[in-house]
């Protein structure tokens, strides 16, 4: 039995190499089209293609006439990234695999938790606006030509050289200085997190998987906190016991960190859950395995490591100490 031929386009991000590790670890046999070097480090079974992916005729240049069973988009941000593959892999995949995300769907969300039919509807959110329109077009595409579509969404994914924005190390240090953080809302809203090794064990299964073509799967944890225990759970990493966090509303902290205003006010300020019943039932015996309790760990451990990993943001200290002094 041959092994399942897969192409990524692009796929050396956080989330993408993790999901490299665990398919070559599956046996698969997998190409990774980048057009420079890996950001992150790829398992040496994966065979890279250097082309640039948004430039048509050094792609196709690239490729020749392979077929893949398998490809997947890790880099479509808007319709214009992914309308060209329907023409290009039209009769030579087996399945195409659209990276999007959950912040597609509509916020607030009428009904929680979500599920994959929930209401999708982003008209403010750039990211999530053209993330959307893309899964549109896409749809259609297999409504109308037959293109043989999964969608799958991740949820705010991390491992352990990132930080949870809007946390950051800067917050990490104001904590264990005995400053307080400043969190948006009272603290209280629940977010979802999920480790990219728990995103790389749902998706490597549907890779190739005769039930997922026509669906739209959330890749998501089960690891459902507060915003208050996200940084409890970081500061206790780092250290601190009792962190001070002051609360604050998302319009507030937008007018005092301006670059933070669009993701608080539009995403991160709502309650997001899930139901993982279609994941489970296309993934039997998925389970995450990774805590954020670890995750936090493995965070701080990361950045302890190495001194140039922690930079402090005086500006964005400075601009706390604003909001809390103003009240």
């Amino acid at each position: 039995m041959s092994a399942l031929r897969v192409l990524f386009l692009g796929g050396a991000g956080m989330i993408g190499s993790a999901v490299a590790r665990e398919a070559v670890q599956q046996g698969i046999d997998l190409a990774v089209v980048t057009r420079g070097e890996h950001r992150r480090a790829l398992p040496p079974e994966v065979r890279g293609i250097r082309a640039d992916v948004r430039d048509a005729a050094a792609l196709d240049d690239a490729l020749g006439d392979a077929e893949y069973d398998v490809v997947v988009n890790w880099v479509g941000f808007a319709p214009a990234d992914v309308l060209p593959d329907v023409d290009r892999f039209a009769g030579r995949t087996g399945q195409y695999v659209f990276v999007s995300t959950c912040s597609v769907f509509g916020r607030p969300v009428p009904q929680l938790p979500i599920t994959e039919s929930s209401p999708r509807r982003h008209p403010v959110f750039g990211y999530a606006r053209d993330k959307l329109a893309s899964e549109l077009a896409l749809e259609d595409a297999h409504r109308e030509r037959g293109l043989p579509l999964t969608i799958v969404r991740p949820m705010h994914t991390y491992d352990e050289t990132t930080m949870i924005f809007p946390v950051s190390w800067t917050a990490i240090e104001r904590m264990r200085r005995g400053e307080a953080s400043v969190v948006h809302g009272d603290g209280t809203s629940l977010w979802t997190l999920t480790h990219s090794s728990d995103v790389a064990r749902a998706l490597v299964p549907l890779l190739g998987n005769d039930h997922a073509i026509g669906e739209s799967v959330n890749l998501v944890s089960g690891d459902v906190l507060t915003w208050d225990q996200i940084h409890t759970a970081l500061a206790r990493a780092a250290g601190v016991r009792d962190p001070r966090l002051a609360h604050f509303s998302s319009e507030s902290i937008g007018r005092e960190i301006p670059g933070w205003a669009e993701v608080l006010q539009e995403d991160f300020r709502h309650s997001i859950l899930f139901d993982t019943t279609k994941l489970r039932r296309l993934v039997p015996g998925y389970h995450p395995q990774v805590s954020f309790s670890e995750g936090a760990r493995r965070i701080v451990a990361w950045h302890e490591a190495d001194a140039a990993r922690r930079a402090f943001d005086d500006d964005l200290s400075a601009a706390f100490d604003r909001l809390i002094r103003n009240g």
